[in-house]
C-alpha cells in the first residue's frame, strides 16, 4: 500500500500523509474533494479565497497591534502579552504565502527547507498563542487571588520571561515538522508531505494535548478560580481586560476544536470515509487560521465602549483594549493592596 496516500495539495497543519504507515489494511481510499486535475473544486476555491483574505487581513491588524503594543504604547505586562500574541499571527500570516501557492498550483516549488520551515512555524503559531493564553490566564488568577504579592511582584521583565519560555517550548512542540516533512516528486509536480515512519499517533496525541486538552484544562480552572473568587459579577461584566482575554480565548478554542476533532476522527480511520477526513481537515485547517486575523478584530470591538464611541479611531480603541497595568501600576499607587485592589487591577481601573 502507497505509504503516502494522502498527498493533500493544500495543507496548513495537514501532517497525515503517512496513514497506512504502520498498519496494515486492505481498505480503499476514496477520492477527495480536493485533487487538482486542471480545475478546482467549488469548495477549493471557496478556501483559496478566504485564506487570501485571512492572509492579508492578518498581517494589517497584527502588524498594526506590534506597533501600537511595541512602539506607541508605554511598555506594560498587557501589552508584553498582546505583543507575542500579534507577532505570533503576524509571522503566521506572512508564512501563509508559501500554502496558498501550494494550493492553487498544486505543486511545491519552494524545495525542502521551506516545506520544514513553513510548517514548523505553523504549529510555532498554535503552541505559542495557547501557551501564552494559558500564561494570561494564570496570571489573572494570581491577580485574583494573591492581590498584595501581584501588585509587588508582577513586572514586565517576568513576563517578558514568560513570553520567552513559552516561545521555547512552542518551538520544542514544533519540531516534528523539521523532522518529518519531506519533499518527493508526484509526475510533474512536487508534493511537501509528511513521511511519519511509524510516529503518526504519538506525534497527533501529542499535539492534541500539548496544544488543546491540557490548555483548556489549565484556563477552565483559572477562570473558575476567578468567578468563584469575585461574587460580584458586575466586575467581571464591566472589566475591559477581563472581557477581551476571555473573547481571545473563546475565540481560539472556537477556530481550533473542528481541526483537532478530525485529526482524533483520522486517527480511527475505519469508521470514518477518508474523503470526510480530508474535507473536514481543510476546513478545520482554514478555520485554525482565521484565528489568526481576529484577535485585532476582539481588540477594536471591545475597546472602550466601542458602540458609543465608533466616531474614535482604530488606533486609540486597539490601544484602550490593551491597556491596563499601564494604568494599574503608577508611581503613586500604594503597595499596601487588599482584596479590592486586585479587583481593580483585574478591571483594568
Amino acid at each position: 500500500t502507497d505509504s503516502c496516500t494522502f498527498d493533500f495539495v493544500y495543507n496548513f497543519y495537514e501532517d497525515y500523509s503517512d496513514r497506512n504507515d504502520s498498519r496494515e489494511t486492505n481498505q480503499v481510499v476514496e477520492p477527495v474533494t480536493f485533487t487538482f486535475d486542471g480545475h478546482w473544486s467549488y469548495l477549493t476555491a471557496v478556501l483559496l479565497a478566504l485564506n487570501i483574505g485571512i492572509c492579508l487581513l492578518g498581517m494589517c491588524g497584527n502588524g498594526v497591534v506590534i506597533w501600537i503594543s511595541g512602539f506607541k504604547m508605554r511598555r506594560s505586562i498587557n501589552s508584553t502579552w498582546y505583543l507575542s500574541l500579534a507577532v505570533s499571527d503576524f509571522v503566521f500570516c506572512t508564512l501563509l504565502p508559501f500554502n496558498i501557492t501550494n494550493m492553487a498550483t498544486s505543486n511545491w516549488p519552494f524545495g525542502l527547507a521551506m516545506c520544514k520551515v513553513s510548517s514548523f512555524v505553523l504549529f510555532l503559531n498554535m503552541f505559542s498563542s495557547i501557551l501564552l493564553l494559558v500564561a494570561v490566564s494564570i496570571d489573572r488568577c494570581l491577580i485574583v487571588s494573591f492581590p498584595v504579592w501581584a501588585l509587588n511582584h508582577r513586572t514586565t521583565r517576568k513576563a517578558s520571561a514568560v513570553v520567552l519560555t513559552a516561545w521555547v517550548i512552542s518551538a520544542a512542540l514544533s519540531m516534528p515538522a523539521l523532522v518529518y516533512r519531506q519533499v518527493k516528486s508526484q509526475g510533474s509536480a512536487t508534493v511537501c508531505y509528511t513521511n511519519y515512519a511509524g510516529a503518526h499517533r504519538a506525534v497527533a496525541l501529542s499535539r492534541f494535548v500539548c496544544g488543546f486538552f491540557l490548555p483548556l484544562l489549565v484556563i477552565f480552572t483559572c477562570y473558575s478560580f476567578i468567578i468563584a473568587k469575585l461574587k460580584d459579577k458586575r466586575i467581571m461584566n464591566s472589566s475591559r481586560p477581563f472581557l477581551v482575554m476571555s473573547a481571545l480565548i473563546a475565540t481560539f478554542f472556537l477556530c481550533w476544536t473542528p481541526y483537532h476533532t478530525f485529526v482524533l476522527l483520522e486517527l480511527h480511520l475505519e469508521g470514518v470515509s477518508s474523503g470526510v477526513i480530508h474535507t473536514g481537515l481543510e476546513i478545520g485547517s482554514t478555520l485554525a487560521a482565521a484565528n489568526s486575523f481576529l484577535n485585532p478584530i476582539l481588540y477594536v470591538l471591545l475597546g472602550n465602549d466601542f458602540r458609543k464611541k465608533l466616531k474614535r479611531s482604530m488606533f486609540q480603541r486597539i490601544e484602550n483594549a490593551i491597556a491596563e497595568e499601564g494604568h494599574s501600576r503608577s508611581p503613586g499607587l500604594s503597595r499596601l493592596a487588599s482584596v479590592e485592589q486586585g479587583r481593580v487591577m483585574l478591571s483594568g481601573v
